[in-house]
């Protein structure tokens, strides 16, 4: 690997990905003085190799860096008070001056940096798998794992980057030259890793968390719809459908309950330990990079100032239950305006709209600008979030403070305030052990049944198969129906288009890590985000449909007039 940032092989000592739901899978494993090749000649030193290259999909998955390159800059979500990333989130910086996305940006620098020593210890175990010591078998198994996953990384840098650096081969020491792989030849390995996968990884496991048969076929699905292989993807999403013990889970609301992070619907899912002592958040050993990973932290950043009495609020103060609001993502109006919520129970099993008193007192809520005396007793409605108008004459009859359409979002749906807000609610948890912890032993689901009908929907109806498309699209609005309301979500082929799918996705997968990927396979980013984004419709540029390398590889590297920055950043 020719990136000076990019060194060499790292067998952090230490906690790796301890599993939420059992502790046998990636627990305390210790190599100290384990480097390099002597390390993959033992069993244990190669299973802490796998434990480790399984570590790195966390500093994409549950984290802020995370969801602001897979969900950001997008049709749905708009910049909370508190973000910290324009650039991301609306391809601007506007502070101090229209700067744009720039390769400067740490968050870039974070996951590139990341990603590839994910991929260079899946290139070492990989090549010295034979030397591991480990069964034939299990070692069919391991480098099934390990392809899988060098597969997953190197999607996410294609996607992201385009056609940067690329390489199979293992780095120990520091290299200061890169190349420039064309896209096809990422796509060329992602597909021969995730067929060797396919062919050599068991049906099950029993440490919950490591990539089986099924997770590499349900990937290689995404992967054809990716690449416009549509029969393939479909056949394949299908067959995932069909063959296993997947199945969705009746009620939506339920996918995201703590107490059943491990159910039916979840095909592969990035784990954290319910011990948030065993966390690497600020472990030098264990977290060399220098920023937090630690637990899941998605409830820190969809959350809004429901506490904050400068933002306006009333009868509330901070909660276990209700979380530690850091209120970095705002949905859009056009994300809340997708779900009909009289038919559709995703509306309520995604967001949160109510807040329940706990702080009693006399208060003053302003209506129209206008004071108005209520008194708040615990267990009274304190706040209501309603993606609706409600009139001023309405909202001075009501003790619980209103946050409406207007307060939110101007007629255009730019920004009025966005401070309080509807926020997502899937990734709270009131499990956490106190009001400021900001982990959370949550697992990030990655790939779940659901994604399995709508890729095969998608699939079809590139292919004509309107039919087909339609019962696909169906079997997921039929599980989110309200009781009652099944006829009303069932949908005709006359409905169907790419758009239309595209907001059936919003509705299942908001905040799920998906949308910037379905934005860019479907050549819808710049469309969706001019005409759903008005924060961001102004700025976002051809380009942005890929990432500027970040500076620091830039600076690194010796032969710039090959390695050179992507299109349309300086």
């Amino acid at each position: 690997m020719q990136i000076k940032h990019i060194t060499k092989v790292l067998l952090i000592a230490g906690l790796f990905l301890a599993n939420a739901c059992s502790k046998d899978f990636l627990t305390e494993n210790n190599p100290t003085g384990l480097t390099g090749e002597s390390a993959y000649t033992t069993p244990d030193g190669f299973e802490s190799l796998v434990n480790a290259a399984y570590s790195y999909t966390r500093a994409w998955y549950g984290k802020e860096e995370g969801f602001t390159l897979t969900e950001m800059g997008t049709d749905l979500w708009l910049p909370g008070v508190d973000n910290r990333r324009l650039d991301l989130m609306v391809y601007n910086n506007l502070q101090p001056a229209e700067t744009g996305l720039a390769a400067t940006e740490v968050f870039l620098e974070r996951l590139w940096r990341s990603t590839y020593k994910a991929i260079n210890l899946c290139n070492a175990g990989i090549a010295n798998v034979s030397n591991s010591g480990l069964s034939a078998n299990l070692q069919k198994t391991r480098e099934g794992e390990l392809r899988y996953l060098r597969a997953f990384y190197y999607w996410h840098i294609v996607e992201q980057w385009g056609g940067v650096h690329f390489t199979t081969g293992v780095t120990q020491v520091a290299e200061t030259t890169a190349n420039r792989t064309p896209v096809e030849a990422f796509y060329a390995q992602i597909f021969e890793d995730l067929n060797f996968a396919v062919a050599n990884l068991p049906l099950t496991t029993p440490n919950y968390g490591r990539v089986i048969k099924p997770v590499a076929e349900a990937f290689l699905a995404r992967m054809h719809l990716t690449r416009g292989n549509n029969r393939e993807a479909s056949d394949l999403a299908q067959k995932v459908i069909a063959d296993y013990n997947y199945a969705l889970v009746p009620n939506y609301a339920n996918l995201w309950a703590m107490n059943n992070l491990k159910n039916s619907e979840v095909i592969w899912s990035v784990n954290y330990n319910t011990n948030l002592l065993l966390s690497d958040l600020l472990n030098a050993a264990t977290n060399p990079d220098g920023h937090p990973r630690g637990g899941h932290n998605g409830h820190l950043h969809f959350g809004m100032a429901y506490e904050r009495v400068a933002a306006g609020s009333i009868g509330m103060q901070r909660d276990i239950a209700n979380g530690r609001p850091f209120a970095r993502y705002m949905p859009s109006k056009f994300l809340l305006n997708l779900f009909d919520e009289t038919i559709d129970s995703r509306y309520h099993g995604t967001f949160k709209t109510v807040w329940i008193c706990n702080k009693a007192d006399a208060y003053k809520k302003i209506v129209g600008g206008n004071e108005i005396n209520v008194t708040l007793a615990l267990g009274d409605t304190a706040i209501l979030a309603t993606k609706y108008e409600v009139s001023d004459a309405e909202d001075a009859l009501k003790s619980y403070l209103i946050i409406d359409e207007s307060k939110m979002f101007k007629v255009d749906g730019s920004i009025n305030a966005n401070a309080m807000f509807i926020p997502l609610k899937k990734f709270d948890d009131p499990t956490r052990p106190n009001i400021n912890e900001i982990q959370s032993a949550r697992d990030a689901f990655v790939i779940r049944l659901a994604e399995m009908y709508l890729i095969a929907a998608e699939a079809e109806f590139k292919l004509s198969n309107m039919p087909k498309a339609v019962d696909m699209i169906n079997a997921v609005r039929h599980r989110a129906a309200l009781p009652g309301r099944q006829a009303d979500m069932t949908i005709t082929a006359a409905q169907v288009n790419l758009d239309f799918i595209l907001d059936e996705r919003a509705r299942e997968f908001a905040g799920e890590q998906m949308r910037w990927f379905d934005l860019k396979r479907t050549g819808k980013l710049m469309e969706r985000v001019v005409a759903h984004n008005p924060e961001a419709a102004g700025r976002i540029q051809n380009h942005h449909v890929v990432r500027p390398i970040p500076q620091v590889q830039i600076d690194a590297v010796t032969n710039k007039d090959v390695f050179t920055q992507n299109p349309g950043y300086q």
